[in-house]
């Protein structure tokens, strides 16, 4: 519950200021994890709002082709559902807390 507070803050206060905020995608692993972990970092610092972290899995269809051949390179190289909890688990320490 901790993290919706923490999103429904980011937009409380984006209301607040009365701007748009910026959602990021990235699938964790794509192209590597470290690479990730770097992409995720350099998108906090750049300023997004909401860093949106996406788990690959065997089928992305309904995902759209970029999305697709994101998670296959993730799946590619190893990346899973407990490798994705393991970078978000690594990168939240280093990035702001929404603001």
């Amino acid at each position: 519950m901790a993290e919706l507070s923490r999103i429904a803050s980011t937009f409380a206060r984006l209301r607040g200021e009365r701007r748009p905020g910026l959602v990021t995608y990235t699938t964790a692993g794509d192209p590597d994890l470290a690479r990730s972990a770097a992409v995720l970092e350099a998108l906090d610092r750049a300023g997004a709002d909401v860093l949106e972290v996406g788990v690959p899995f065997s089928d992305p269809l309904a995902d759209g082709p970029v999305i697709q051949r994101a998670t296959e390179r993730a799946l590619g190289g190893g990346s899973s559902l407990r490798a994705a909890l393991a970078l978000v688990r690594k990168i939240r320490p280093k990035i702001s807390q929404g603001g």
